[in-house]
């Protein structure tokens, strides 16, 4: 390892192939981090890696964030690799579709716990425990909440459940990491333009029962804000940023 890869801050990111996530990645990149992409699909991870146009910063690690044995083994397998973890940016997580609670199939409603919410805590408990040990000690845990963290769309039960308790989450990691130089702050994010929010162009259904189209924004911006939270030293912290396409309705929603 060179003295200038050794200067590179590292990151990891969960739902590092696709969407946010993939985003995310490489503006990481990008911007000299060295960057261990977590998702499920190894093929999906190694585009993004190719993307990135700097292989030797980029290391892929295939995982399924609801196993801790596997978490466990992502943040070990960065570690070997790039000598420490400075960030991880939460990110993975599902959407089951729309469905009115009293037809919500206990399946769906256990996989968006799964993987929303205690997937986030395995890939959290993971990189503290990380950040505890090394030398120096600390790093910065990023949250990807949503604005369903501190609204509810209709007939997204389980999805806004899972994102208020990530809030929940944040708050005890925030606490738990003072006296290690650990800050975790959380992005609450409304219709950045991507795959996942395609439906938004035709209609989605609003709290009076309607459907109507909502605008976007270009989730460079969503890229744009994490940099900002971890590029503060860690004496400061975002502890909660919200990013909404200006004109969707969030702010009177319903």
């Amino acid at each position: 390892m060179t003295d200038e890869t050794k200067a590179k801050k590292v990151a990891v990111v969960t739902g590092a192939g696709s969407g946010i996530g993939r985003l995310v990645s490489l503006g990481l990149v990008a911007n000299g981090y060295r960057v261990v992409l977590a998702a499920r699909s190894l093929d999906a991870l190694e585009r993004v890696a190719q993307e990135g146009g700097r292989p030797d910063d980029v290391l892929v690690v295939p995982t399924d964030v609801t196993d801790p044995a596997a978490v466990d083994n992502l943040v070990k397998q960065g570690v070997a690799w790039a000598g420490r973890v400075d960030l991880l940016f939460n990110n993975a997580g599902t959407f089951s579709g729309s469905t009115p609670i009293d037809e919500v199939e206990s399946g769906d409603w256990r996989k968006m716990i799964d993987v929303n919410l205690t997937g986030a805590f395995y890939a959290a408990q993971a990189a503290f425990r990380q950040m505890k040990v090394q030398r120096p000690s600390g790093g910065r845990i990023i949250n990807n909440g949503s604005i369903s963290a501190q609204v509810p769309r209709p007939h997204a039960i389980a999805y806004t459940a899972s994102k208020h308790a990530i809030t929940g989450l944040t708050k005890g990691i925030s606490l738990e990491g003072r006296n290690f130089g650990i800050a975790c702050g959380q992005i609450d994010i409304g219709n950045a333009a991507t795959s996942m929010t395609a439906g938004m162009v035709t209609g989605m259904l609003q709290a009076d029962g309607s459907l109507r189209s909502e605008p976007r924004m270009d989730a460079s911006n969503v890229v744009n804000a994490v940099l900002f939270m971890d590029h503060m030293p860690l004496e400061a912290n975002a502890q909660f940023l919200t990013l909404t396409a200006t004109n969707m309705p969030y702010i009177g929603r319903g």
